[in-house]
């Protein structure tokens, strides 16, 4: 399918049962969930995904599942990650594509690079992947901003790069690479809360995290943003706004597993080092989900 990575995206979580298995069943509800609520893409393996506590099996497990539930009724995305170039490019150029669109690659955590270093690294993978990629920018959780300069640079040097998830948090830098990178280049929120802002000032989509337990708000929220109808949109968001709080208030995906536990969909268990949200949080989310309409 054609796919020009716009419009409401989901990162997909991963159930586990209560032996810490990965709940396989559950998984596809979630993704038959997304599909009926009208979201528009599906992530595989992002943060929310825990995919740090996934052995590399279990990975291409879900992978496999994702995109064989979805059966090309929307399309699929699969994060990937590392800080060491040439094992990430070979993994890019063995990978089996089959059903799958494009890459979210975030930024190498821990070694720290410099722009220089994050540009290289970048085009290594663009010319190793076989498909599209979204950059994926997570200063918090990797230790490195990648700078709007850089992401501009890569915008330009290769169509390979197709869109950035920005979840810098940065305001003026979001609005510098929405500004100044090649009109096919997307501007992807990576946060709940910002998506209305982000695609006020030219983005034109995100990949969501709440999505997974509200998908028919969230997609409803975005699509009236790319239809420039912020009144309704700004409603949505003012519903929601303290659930995108509350949902991190105990780390990621506790406040979305909670959610989803809620509902009946999952049971709530994460892998250590992740833990449910607290009894207090929990209290507090599921009395703002009573509060929806």
């Amino acid at each position: 399918m054609s796919f020009d990575f716009t419009g409401a995206g989901v990162a997909l979580i991963t159930p586990f049962k209560s032996n810490f298995e990965i709940d396989f069943d559950a998984l596809g509800r979630i993704v038959d969930n997304q599909i009926a609520g009208g979201m528009d893409f599906l992530v595989a393996l992002g943060t929310t995904a825990e995919t740090s506590t996934l052995t590399e099996d279990e990975k291409m497990r879900v992978v496999d599942f994702i995109r064989e539930r979805a059966a090309g009724k929307v399309p699929v995305v699969v994060g990937m990650g590392g800080n060491d170039t040439r094992s990430m490019a070979k993994k890019l150029e063995t990978f089996d594509t089959t059903g799958v669109d494009g890459f979210l690659i975030v930024t190498p955590y821990y070694n720290k690079p410099n722009q220089e270093g994050l540009y290289r690294h970048y085009m290594e993978l663009a010319a190793a992947s076989p498909l599209p990629i979204i950059l994926y920018n997570v200063p918090t959780r990797t230790g490195i901003n990648m700078e709007a300069e850089t992401v501009i640079r890569l915008a330009e040097a290769s169509e390979k790069f197709v869109a950035v998830k920005e979840a810098s948090g940065t305001h003026s830098q979001i609005t510098r690479i929405a500004k100044y990178t090649p009109e096919r280049f997307k501007v992807i929120s990576g946060d709940d809360v910002l998506a209305i802002t982000i695609m006020a000032i030219g983005g034109e989509g995100i990949i969501s995290v709440i999505a997974n337990a509200l998908p028919g708000k969230l997609s409803s929220l975005i699509h009236h943003c790319q239809k420039g109808d912020f009144a309704e949109a700004r409603k949505l968001h003012y519903e929601m706004i303290e659930l995108f709080r509350l949902q991190f208030q105990d780390g990621n995906p506790a406040g979305v597993k909670t959610m989803l536990n809620h509902y009946g969909v999952i049971e709530n268990v994460l892998r250590l080092p992740l833990v449910p949200a607290n009894d207090v949080t929990q209290k507090m989310i599921v009395e703002e989900l009573k509060k929806l309409s």
